[in-house]
């Protein structure tokens, strides 16, 4: 980038206050990302962190419409981030090939969360919705309210009684079946980890790992979800055998195995 043009960007970004609490994750060169989603009315403004995580810091900010925010910065160079955002990515046909820099390897990252992100909500599939893009910050919907993200699954399962487990089993298999299925992705690190719920609803968080099911890893990464899901219900409710949970989490790859 451009010295004068990354100063123009820092000085307009302090003088509209857009960022109301900043740490040291938000370098020049995200700083920078974050001015071409303001430019594009994406992001009005950021609010404060409400989340950490080894690849990534989230904010919790607002739109032009007075939207709730939640603003994804991946920041993390680790040699092992590094090695395990490659073994997610080589194979996968959408990415023909993938870059050595590693700041072009994150940027790579974050548009691969960004679209399957909208590949899944495109097939109806309980993801927050895509809002923007921009190097290495990724705009979402905001799952919770007021700042506060939603629960995860292993937070509160235990408040949940029997009944209500069973539905939100129910939901991520009908939710697992359009993402294999109708999506052809596989979510590659499912457990009761990143998925949300919310307002009585199953929401299906950080895909960026997800691959296209033509990735030579696919059905492994598909059968570790399910097994992640499985033994996490089992323990709780009655559920199916395994082998029936994946037959019927994967018709579609039945029938084509006939």
């Amino acid at each position: 980038m451009n010295k004068n043009k990354k100063s123009k960007v820092e000085k307009k970004l302090k003088d509209e206050d857009i960022i109301k609490t900043v740490d040291e994750v938000i370098d020049s060169f995200t700083n920078y990302h974050l001015y071409k989603l303001t430019s594009k009315k994406v992001i009005k403004e950021i609010k404060g962190s409400f989340s950490s995580g080894k690849e990534s810091k989230l904010f919790w900010g607002k739109g032009f419409n007075n939207e709730d925010l939640a603003i994804k910065i991946f920041l993390t160079s680790t040699a092992e981030f590094r090695k395990s955002i490659k073994e997610y990515i080589y194979g996968d046909p959408r990415f023909e090939s993938v870059p050595n820099k590693f700041r072009s390897l994150i940027y790579l990252w974050a548009k691969k969360e960004f679209n399957n992100l909208k590949r899944m909500k495109k097939y109806d599939i309980n993801v927050p919705e895509p809002k923007g893009l921009s190097g290495n910050v990724l705009v979402m919907e905001f799952i919770g309210e007021n700042g506060y993200r939603a629960p995860l699954l292993n937070e509160i399962y235990k408040e949940l009684d029997s009944e209500t487990i069973l539905k939100i089993y129910n939901e991520i298999k009908e939710n697992l079946v359009k993402m294999i299925c109708d999506a052809n992705l596989v979510h590659a690190d499912l457990s009761e980890y990143n998925i949300m719920y919310w307002n009585s609803k199953v929401y299906i968080i950080d895909v960026s790992q997800s691959v296209d099911l033509n990735h030579p890893n696919a059905f492994s990464f598909l059968k570790r979800d399910l097994k992640n899901v499985y033994s996490f219900f089992s323990k709780l409710i009655n559920v199916e055998e395994y082998e029936e949970l994946e037959r019927g989490t994967m018709p579609c790859l039945t029938r084509k195995e006939e």
